[in-house]
């Protein structure tokens, strides 16, 4: 039961592929909501995170994780924010090491499987709240699957979890994003993450070498000279294997949806894993035909996104 055979999602006639589903939205979409209040939580190696709390009293929190590159005030994470205000949820929108308005302090950045920064967060909100649900996009969606699915201790009030757009084998879909589109989305991701290697460059130099940026022409070739170095594994592979989700789905013990678009300009073959599907019991899959990445417009541009209203369908409804 866990694959979801049918998906209700229609893209709008003019977004015709699953590119411009991917950019549209991420360039023209617009969404304003000011937080209430924003917050800096130390973390345990005294470092920090950026916060951006959405609150109107609720006893319930949704914690949501962005993308690569993403931040706390991109459009799907505000729109996602609005839909889940609107339902009765408090929100909680995160920046990962450095990705919020200053540089964070430490030799490292953010990764795809730091889920101890996901566990300081939750730890930080939980005592306000009776209940609480996660939800990620892309990288932010492999962290919040891996989260659930790791041997530790977690707080009986996590109750449900979402990702969309998830890369649930990263080396694959790493790969995928570098080879699609004449490498466009790739050099737009080299393009920042070369801007905060620089930043920490004059902080750190024997850390970070800008001379071998020469060498680097896709993400892999950045995981393996930065991202698996700094965070404690050997090269890029032992990060992907590490770190993808896909190994985590079979130990999730609460309702977990997937949303992954079968268009999905990121994603490989591995990311929708249809046999495995089919033999979770606690894991939903939902792979529509069109979407793109971080996509799901709908025409009506009045309402909310496809993923916004599926995923606060999905973690309102009854278990």
């Amino acid at each position: 039961m866990p694959l979801l055979q049918s998906s209700t999602y229609q893209r709008p006639k003019y977004l015709f592929n699953g590119h411009l589903e991917t950019v549209f939205p991420a360039i023209f979409r617009q969404v304003e909501l000011v937080p209430t209040k924003k917050e800096r939580v130390e973390t345990h190696d005294a470092d920090f995170l950026e916060i951006d709390w959405h609150q109107r009293g609720n006893p319930k929190l949704l914690v949501i994780s962005h993308g690569l590159e993403g931040n706390s005030s991109r459009a799907y994470i505000l729109g996602m924010a609005k839909e889940a205000l609107s339902n009765g949820f408090d929100v909680l929108a995160w920046n990962y090491r450095g990705c919020g308005e200053e540089l964070n302090r430490k030799a490292i950045f953010y990764h795809s499987g730091a889920t101890y920064d996901l566990d300081t967060i939750i730890q930080h909100a939980s005592p306000q709240y009776e209940e609480i649900y996660l939800i990620g996009f892309s990288l932010g969606g492999n962290l919040t699957l891996k989260y659930l699915g790791e041997k530790r201790e977690r707080t009986p009030k996590i109750k449900k979890g979402v990702a969309i757009s998830v890369p649930l084998e990263l080396g694959s879909s790493c790969d995928q994003i570098s080879r699609t589109a004449f490498g466009l989305y790739t050099k737009r991701f080299l393009k920042t993450l070369r801007q905060k290697v620089e930043k920490k460059a004059r902080l750190f130099p024997a850390e970070f070498d800008l001379t071998k940026f020469s060498t680097i022409q896709t993400l892999r070739d950045f995981d393996d000279t930065f991202t698996g170095p700094l965070h404690g594994f050997a090269d890029a592979e032992e990060y992907y294997q590490t770190n993808s989700s896909l190994q985590f789905l079979s130990d999730i013990s609460i309702p977990t949806l997937v949303l992954n678009a079968k268009n999905d300009p990121f994603l490989s073959p591995s990311c929708y894993p249809i046999e495995l599907a089919n033999k979770l019991d606690q894991v939903y899959f939902e792979f529509p035909r069109h979407g793109g990445h971080v996509g799901f417009m709908i025409a009506d541009s009045n309402k909310r996104l496809y993923s916004e209203t599926r995923a606060v369908e999905f973690i309102c409804q009854d278990s």
